[in-house]
């Protein structure tokens, strides 16, 4: 298979990195996931295809059993919040020392730097931070969250995963590994790209009936419109003229691709998280500890609180504790319904500024839900650079994975006129300037010379 002879170490952990773990082990990677010892169970039901080592990491000679194995490793998934590998003794600096071929690949939430860095959270609150779980639900209605596929699996496992095959790839060529930042707030933006560069879908200076589809085109194809105007639209609409479904695509690469994103929820079957009807169960808006909530002012909180010691620091931020003993139990299902009143009518006393300034800096897995207009601009996303501009002025969510040696620089001029380079790459695959010439005038190719654009 593609990656046999490749070994990783993979870290134990939730959700992504075991996710994350089975992608390479699918094609042909030995993994090795590191257990922690005196572990009754796994909850890893990503597992098919790796090994187990039960090591306390907690412990010098441990440390030292885990470095020896990432010397013999191409990999290493890391999985834990920010920090926690250093005090380890075991952060990148200490393992690539040793092995400096290794891909040192860090499976966060908020990622390494920036000022949520250190937060806790959960898919539902890095799809809010990303700005996409403003867009994602009915009209009318709460934000709602598509179970955990966005952050954890489409945009933390896999996005790190290709990550790890683009270091394996650099390195054949460098001989050097290198350290991956994988934070799923911007894995979730870089997968949903298209969303904000389509958000803002009005040419300025057009009435409303100008800038329907059939006189967009007639404007575009009498160059009253600039392609780089035209190209903010939907990709739907630019695609159905051209009838994108006459190519012969196979559709099984969607079909097959969406259910292996959700291989997770295939596998959990047997944990109890989905045994409820749909809409009841703990992660598809059943749990009122894992939802979102209107704000005074009209906004939303997405809250994440899994976890009993997360759960505890949202009823203390809410206020609740000081009669907590009234509240239903958190786990008891037939009192969810009473306490999604509770947090609803709670939530709403306050905006969502306020509420932001309450939970940020605590574990309470609650975070704002910012709209596309807001979210480059929030301090986290902002610190790590979360957002580019480019020339034309349009932001758009920054290349991820972050790769430390080599990170993507991309293009900030815009995408190229259709035929722009036609030319130019002809004449370098070997074409002369007689036989371009011949082409173009047989109708065969279209060269097209692109204007200033300052």
């Amino acid at each position: 298979m593609a990656l046999a002879g490749i070994r990783v170490i993979e870290l134990a952990g939730l959700a992504p990195a075991p996710f994350c773990g089975m992608i390479l082990s699918d094609f042909g990677a030995k993994v090795i996931r590191v257990d922690r010892i005196k572990a009754s169970m796994t909850v890893d039901v990503q597992s098919r295809g790796k090994q187990s080592v039960a090591l306390d990491l907690k412990k010098p000679q441990g440390a030292a059993v885990l470095k020896r194995l990432c010397v013999e490793s191409d990999v290493l998934i890391e999985p834990f919040r920010n920090g926690v590998m250093e005090k380890l003794g075991l952060g990148p600096n200490e393992i690539l020392k040793d092995n400096p071929r290794l891909i040192y690949a860090r499976l966060t939430g908020f990622g390494q730097s920036g000022s949520y860095a250190k937060a806790a959270g959960h898919d539902i609150n890095y799809i809010a931070m990303s700005g996409l779980l403003s867009m994602l639900g009915r009209h009318n209605e709460n934000p709602y969250a598509p179970l955990n596929l966005l952050a954890d699996f489409a945009g933390g496992g896999l996005i790190c995963a290709m990550g790890i095959v683009l270091a394996l790839l650099e390195r054949v060529k460098s001989g050097q590994g290198q350290v991956i930042d994988t934070s799923m707030v911007e894995k979730v933006l870089r997968r949903c790209s298209a969303v904000y560069l389509n958000s803002n879908d009005k040419i300025k200076g057009l009435t409303k009936k100008q800038n329907t589809l059939t006189e967009r085109n007639k404007r575009f194809k009498q160059k009253q419109v600039s392609q780089a105007q035209y190209y903010k639209y939907d990709p739907v609409d630019r695609l159905l003229p051209l009838g994108m479904w006459t190519f012969g695509l196979p559709p099984s690469w969607a079909v097959e691709g969406a259910a292996y994103v959700g291989s997770f929820l295939w596998k959990s079957q047997n944990l109890g998280l989905w045994n409820r009807s749909r809409g009841e169960n703990m992660l598809d808006s059943g749990a009122p500890f894992y939802e979102t909530y209107k704000t005074a002012d009209g906004k939303y909180m997405a809250v994440g609180a899994i976890e009993p010691q997360f759960y505890e620091e949202l009823i203390k931020g809410n206020g609740l504790d000081l009669d907590a003993s009234q509240l239903p139990l958190q786990m008891s299902f037939s009192d969810w319904p009473e306490l999604k009143r509770i947090f609803t009518e709670t939530f709403a006393s306050k905006t969502q500024a306020e509420w932001s300034k309450i939970f940020d800096g605590t574990d309470a897995c609650v975070t704002p839900v910012l709209s596309l207009d807001k979210v480059s601009s929030h301090p986290h996303n902002r610190e790590r650079g979360s957002f580019i501009v480019d020339a034309q002025g349009e932001i758009s969510p920054r290349p991820a994975p972050l790769l430390s040696r080599t990170p993507a620089t991309p293009c900030l001029s815009g995408g190229p006129l259709i035929g722009e380079h036609t030319d130019l790459v002809l004449a370098e695959y070997g074409y002369s300037k007689d036989e371009i010439a011949k082409l173009q005038s047989s109708g065969i190719i279209e060269c097209n010379k692109t204007k200033s654009r300052l």
